[in-house]
């Protein structure tokens, strides 16, 4: 979704991370990074967190957020210390139930020392007692807490956990949720899954929420605020729960009229993906001055921006599609953004295709035809971007390029069987780039080296013979600007933060 830059001084402490092999670190103190080479310090090593529960109180007027956090968590190695990401102020932690103490240290490291050390394989519990003001914090130069004239928001990637709970924050290590809300009432809460239960008692308000499945720590969200709430179910039977900030202003009917399609197009996107993976469906605009959408699991965030010029259903087809490519399947590490990035935009491809607004084909070769050979556009390696491009354009449109012409390479029935067999293979984890072409040559029996090698890796433009082998502007004359374009181009930048 999302791009972001480090400040001079963040990116010289990064590369003075990534200068320290693991092994480096003592055996029994779990590493401060989980081994991203994008970013080293983000996640922690030595444990997976299975669950976690959040009991939260949030004042809007304050900004003040206070909680407790409790995590359930494996060990994967001895350990004397390990640490978690977060920012805000910690007054108290326990490991299995006995008081623990802890430090920070760097931009949002969290270390803790248990009483007595834990066994590797050992199953256990860490409660976090925590308070602050999320918006007065900042890490690498930025934050990523959104503050509104009624509550405030976290939702972000890569990272946007740290401001509202700790947590072992990368996609690698996946967890289920519970998300307990007090907030003043007639405020509410929202975040991800579905409401269990809500209860008022002298002023305030709880919302308890559940996201039952395997979910990325930059996928939980939290917004307060208040809002007009809508539910219905799709066709198929998932309860759809969407929410719009009271004051939108002119931008309200326009995002109604986008993401009130919701049910409706993931009932779509399961033709091709297979079917919807989770307990719950939507989508939330609060009044951000942010202009970039984001996949939040079961309920992605919407920027009023997205709607300033009217509907815009093909934001809500790509943040849709990322809830089966990067929600369901997610990045084992973030070079492999192409899974989430590509995927989603060649959904938005598919869908002008159903509106009747441009085919797959069309758009592909006018994508093709629109940057020269000397263009930057073409530097920019889909397959492995590097952390400065994770988010650039040609990840999404070149990626998206990439799978229409391995869909004209192995033809329909091979290419559509990968799309929904993918998500099965690797539901509810992570995977790679590498992964998914290992499993494409698997389906389509074909050796696929050079071609990925072509199309995702090689910072140029593909020439000519290896485009028309592809079926990739095949004739001569100059592509039409399918009717779709100026929709396309209004979502290039959905995810630049």
């Amino acid at each position: 979704m999302h791009r972001r830059y480090l400040a001079p001084g963040a990116l010289a402490a990064a590369t003075v991370l990534l200068a320290i092999p693991a092994s480096a670190a003592s055996s029994t103190q779990g590493a401060p990074g989980i081994g991203d080479p994008y970013y080293p310090a983000y996640g922690n090593g030595g444990y997976d967190v299975g669950h976690y529960d959040l009991r939260l109180k949030y004042q809007p007027t304050t900004d003040l957020l206070e909680g407790t956090a409790t995590l359930l968590a494996r060990t994967t190695q001895d350990l004397s210390r390990f640490n978690l990401d977060f920012l805000l102020d910690v007054s108290e932690v326990r490991v299995n139930g006995a008081k623990a103490s802890f430090s920070t240290s760097g931009e949002q490291e969290l270390e803790i020392t248990p009483k007595h050390p834990l066994a590797k394989g050992s199953d256990i519990t860490v409660v976090v007692r925590y308070s602050g003001v999320p918006s007065s914090k900042s890490a690498y130069g930025f934050t990523s807490w959104h503050r509104t004239q009624d509550g405030g928001v976290a939702a972000n990637e890569p990272e946007a956990a740290w401001w509202w709970f700790p947590s072992n924050d990368h996609p690698r290590d996946k967890a289920t949720y519970d998300v307990s809300v007090q907030v003043p009432t007639g405020t509410q809460a929202i975040s991800n899954g579905t409401l269990q239960s809500t209860s008022s008692r002298l002023g305030w308000t709880r919302y308890n929420w559940r996201s039952n499945k395997p979910q990325a720590t930059y996928l939980a969200t939290l917004a307060v605020g208040r809002f007009d709430i809508t539910t219905s179910t799709t066709e198929s039977g998932i309860p759809v729960i969407n929410a719009y900030s009271k004051d939108l202003g002119d931008n309200y009917n326009a995002a109604r009229a986008s993401i009130e399609r919701s049910g409706e197009i993931t009932d779509w996107l399961s033709e091709y993906f297979g079917p919807y993976p989770f307990n719950s469906v939507g989508g939330y605009v609060p009044n951000t001055s942010t202009r970039y959408a984001l996949e939040t699991q079961t309920r992605p965030f919407y920027s009023p921006a997205r709607f300033s010029s009217g509907t815009n259903t093909s934001v809500v087809v790509h943040e849709l599609a990322h809830q089966w490519y990067g929600d369901l399947v997610s990045v084992a590490g973030w070079k492999d953004i192409w899974i989430n990035e590509g995927f989603a935009r060649y959904s938005e491809w598919l869908w002008s295709e159903h509106e009747g607004e441009g085919t797959t084909q069309e758009i592909a070769d006018y994508v093709y035809a629109s940057h020269p050979a000397d263009d930057p556009f073409w530097t920019v390696r889909p397959g492995d971007p590097g952390p400065d491009n994770q988010f650039h354009l040609a990840v999404y449109d070149r990626g998206a390029l990439a799978l229409q012409a391995l869909r004209n390479e192995i033809g329909d029935e091979d290419f559509f069987a990968i799309l929904k067999g993918w998500t099965a293979k690797y539901a509810h984890g992570n995977a790679t780039a590498a992964d998914f072409r290992t499993y494409a040559e698997r389906v389509s029996a074909r050796s696929l080296g050079e071609f990925f090698d072509t199309w995702l890796y090689e910072p140029s433009k593909p020439a000519a013979p290896e485009a028309r082998a592809a079926s990739i502007a095949r004739k001569a004359s100059a592509p039409v600007q399918p009717k779709s374009w100026k929709k396309l181009v209004a979502t290039a930048d959905v995810h630049e933060h």
